[in-house]
């Protein structure tokens, strides 16, 4: 553990993503301690027309209090 969930839009390659994964292990181990083979990273590809109900909403909004790091941008806000 732990499990880390990234949530994009499309249009990343394969071997961006798999670099993406490979660098959020490689500070995960160096950062929390823990061992390469406890760690997973998955990436949810999210179409940005969707990205407001699906990830805004419920995980950005919904969990604002758990952000670390919290957005530049309100999609609410115009």
């Amino acid at each position: 553990m732990p499990h880390v969930v990234v949530k994009l839009a499309p249009g990343s390659s394969e071997e961006q993503k798999k670099q993406l994964a490979e660098e959020i292990v490689r500070d995960v181990m160096r950062t929390l301690d823990r061992k390469e083979e406890v760690i997973s990273v998955a990436l949810e590809e999210v179409d940005p027309k969707d990205w407001t109900d699906k990830v805004y909403i419920p995980d950005i909004q919904g969990k604002w209090d758990t952000l670390y790091k919290k957005p530049g941008y309100n999609p609410f806000e115009k």
